[in-house]
């Protein structure tokens, strides 16, 4: 019955966005939708998985940026502002989920040298043995969300993914003039 009345309402959706197309092919649409609808069923996958804990899916992405900054030579950390664009969210989101990381002491702040009034943020030990400790259990979470494809389908969405991801970049960074 569930997935009959997904079906029918994949169909009316489909219906309607044809309609708005005015003839334009959908398809482009319905991939971003489809993309967005992954993202958000993979958070609350994750978000409902009691192996995880507290450290939600925007966390983690926070611990692992913070991470990916030391090993690219900047150990003092970073600022809140560049986190939140990182993480493409607003300030004010951003400011929340440093404030619980904080109080769970897996990160630091420390005043920024360059801004004494700005602050700079970085992983903590206990945050860093947080991320390595529950990896596999991520990695093995996630490999079971795509058990349903095999091996090649896996690697085949990997790859349309990545040749996706490079168009998009490419059509974000290019903005025509209003001459074109």
């Amino acid at each position: 019955m569930v997935m009959t009345e997904i079906k029918d309402k994949s169909k009316r959706m489909r219906g309607m966005l044809k309609d708005m197309a005015a003839g334009e092919d959908i398809q482009g649409m319905e991939i971003a939708r489809d993309i967005r609808m992954l993202n958000r069923l993979y958070d609350l996958a994750v978000s409902r998985s009691p192996e995880f804990g507290e450290l939600s899916g925007a966390r983690l992405g926070i611990l692992l940026r913070l991470i990916m900054e030391e090993e690219c030579g900047n150990p003092a950390g970073v600022n809140p502002t560049r986190l939140s664009h990182f993480q493409d969210v607003k300030k004010n989101t951003i400011t929340s989920l440093l404030k619980g990381l904080e109080e769970s002491g897996f990160i630091e702040r420390a005043p920024d040298p360059a801004d004494r009034r700005a602050a700079l943020v970085r992983i903590s030990p206990v945050g860093r043995e947080l991320v390595q400790s529950t990896a596999p259990a991520r990695f093995a979470f996630m490999n079971r969300a795509a058990a349903d494809l095999n091996a090649g389908e896996r690697g085949q969405l990997l790859m349309l993914l990545e040749k996706l991801r490079a168009s998009l970049q490419q059509h974000t960074c290019h903005r025509p003039s209003a001459e074109e």
